[in-house]
């Protein structure tokens, strides 16, 4: 709908404006549950004063056309049957761009001659099969490399309030002849071998990003030719595809030394020789631990970059979606 207002009409410019946004919403042009746009939107349309365009709204309210929620914005107000069942819900009065979202979904639905009855048959039962997927989350890595599993449990365990646990790939299958249901969590690496395993007990398997680590790799770059570089973690993997990265970025510009956390002595001949050192969360405060013991051995503290993640933002957001845990935001009100 393009709002024009005639400024040399005989008919005031606000009923000009009301009258159009009426015909918007009774020809569904403006269907329910759509968002009006804001005073400010209006007013750089038609010139009209923001203060003009509260008292049309303000109109449309009393006439029970549109409803407002504080923070949220002025919506076409459902009516008759648009209004019955869950649209009443406490829920959707607070998110109500939800219930259009529910209502084109069951109407696509409809259309494939599917009967109410056999919707919310096909909905409980997807509902109850994600719920009892996400009773038990199972982290998959192979033996060697378990440090990045338990990178992986701390988050997920921190980021879902789940239980979650850690099997090494070589056990999967034996862990899943027990379990009735379950969703395995796995890194990209090892998506292939996972699902080969869990395919047979018809159990999911959802690969996870690893964070980039786009920083981190950036102050490699700014690092000065003769730098000494430390890598510290619990994850001999990580350490490998670390080494790998660095070496790409600047060949011998720069001495790179690794070290597992659980080799105490090359942990302390790192710290004492480098100049920036980046672990991962799980390593940190073993290396704060260590430059604080090595003090007197040191002419400079070394700069330590604590890497924020081993999972990426979005794998994260996707996982609690899977699992029917919604996003952070709304699983927190």
């Amino acid at each position: 709908m393009r709002f024009q207002i005639q400024t040399d009409s005989d008919i005031p410019a606000s009923r000009q404006l009301l009258d159009q946004i009426r015909f918007a919403i009774a020809s569904r042009q403006y269907p329910p549950g759509h968002r009006l746009p804001s005073t400010r939107q209006l007013a750089m349309i038609t010139g009209l004063h923001r203060n003009t365009i509260s008292k049309i709204y303000q109109q449309l309210e009393e006439d029970g056309l549109v409803e407002s929620y504080a923070g949220s914005g002025i919506y076409v107000k459902a009516q008759g049957h648009e209004s019955k069942n869950s649209f009443n819900s406490p829920l959707l009065s607070q998110y109500p761009e939800l219930g259009k979202l529910i209502c084109q979904n069951l109407d696509e639905l409809l259309g494939h001659e599917l009967t109410l009855s056999q919707i919310r048959e096909l909905l409980l039962a997807e509902i109850d099969w994600r719920l009892r997927c996400s009773a038990k989350v199972l982290i998959t890595i192979p033996h060697t490399d378990l440090g990045a599993g338990e990178l992986m449990l701390k988050e997920l365990e921190q980021s879902l309030n789940i239980p979650v646990e850690l099997v090494p790939l070589e056990d999967l299958s034996a862990v899943l002849a027990q379990t009735k249901s379950a969703t395995v969590v796995t890194s990209r690496y090892f998506i292939n071998v996972a699902e080969a395993i869990a395919t047979p007990f018809s159990i999911r398997v959802i690969p996870i990003d690893i964070y980039d680590y786009s920083q981190e790799l950036a102050l490699v770059k700014q690092l000065p030719t003769d730098s000494h570089l430390g890598i510290v973690s619990v994850s001999p993997g990580i350490i490998k595809v670390a080494e790998v990265l660095i070496h790409s970025l600047r060949g011998e510009d720069i001495l790179v030394m690794s070290a597992h956390i659980q080799d105490t002595e090359k942990m302390r001949i790192l710290v004492r020789t480098s100049q920036t050192i980046i672990s991962d969360r799980s390593s940190h405060n073993i290396v704060k631990r260590l430059i604080h013991e090595s003090q007197g051995d040191l002419i400079r503290l070394p700069q330590i970059i604590c890497s924020p993640s081993y999972i990426g933002d979005k794998s994260i957001q996707l996982l609690r979606r899977e699992l029917g845990l919604g996003n952070k935001n709304l699983a927190s009100e």
